[in-house]
């Protein structure tokens, strides 16, 4: 199944609700909380918009004055200026764009750091046992980062939780990013309700809700 690169409507409702039954059923055996977030992106990319620019608008430059100006230099210079702001535009509109210039390690910092902060903004740090843990979706990255609250990490190293990432990863790029998601999920609670079992008076504390943004 082709997914949209929208986060709002990457999943379709049945799939938002199955994720969400999940999740809920997940946290029936464990105090761990669980919460999956999508983005478009996870940096715009500046330097990308930039490079594209250039590179597009010297390009047509060049194709502009070999057909008109017989490859004058004094003509390439002035139209490269001027063409690269409306390249840079295209850029900028067309985010996949961007991906040829993009390294494959300053994707994953950008993931990385997103995700980080979308811990904090969500507060997924408050709970009580601090027992958060978020699959975070980046899509035009077309990446995942599992990250989880300290309280976690005294029982679960990251090795484990990038084994999760990673099979979500590989559900997007197969084209089921549900069933991937969903059976990440599952493989989390088991792996929290052995270390974090349900206790008497544990509440929901988080929303079991696909959050976008």
């Amino acid at each position: 199944m082709r997914h949209s690169t929208n986060a709002s409507r990457f999943f379709t409702e049945d799939e938002r609700r199955r994720i969400s039954a999940t999740t809920a059923d997940v946290e029936s055996r464990t105090i761990g909380e669980v919460a999956v977030m999508v983005v478009d992106s996870s940096d715009q990319y500046r330097e990308a918009d930039a490079a594209g620019g250039i590179f597009l608008g010297s390009l047509l430059a060049l194709a502009c004055t070999g057909l008109f100006f017989h490859f004058s230099v004094w003509w390439y210079i002035p139209i490269s200026f001027v063409l690269f702001f409306p390249a840079k535009s295209l850029f900028q509109k067309v985010p996949l764009l961007k991906l040829a210039f993009i390294s494959l390690s300053r994707k994953e910092h950008a993931v990385m750091q997103r995700a980080e902060r979308a811990f904090f903004e969500k507060g997924l740090y408050r709970t009580r046992k601090n027992t958060g843990v978020l699959f975070f979706l980046s899509l035009l990255e077309r990446k995942v980062w599992v990250l989880a609250d300290k309280g976690i990490y005294e029982k679960i190293d990251q090795a484990k939780l990038n084994r999760l990432a990673s099979t979500v990863s590989e559900g997007i790029r197969d084209g089921h990013a549900c069933d991937a998601l969903c059976g990440a999920i599952e493989e989390a609670g088991v792996i929290l309700s052995r270390h974090f079992p349900i206790a008497p008076g544990d509440t929901n504390e988080l929303s079991d809700e696909v959050m976008t943004e």
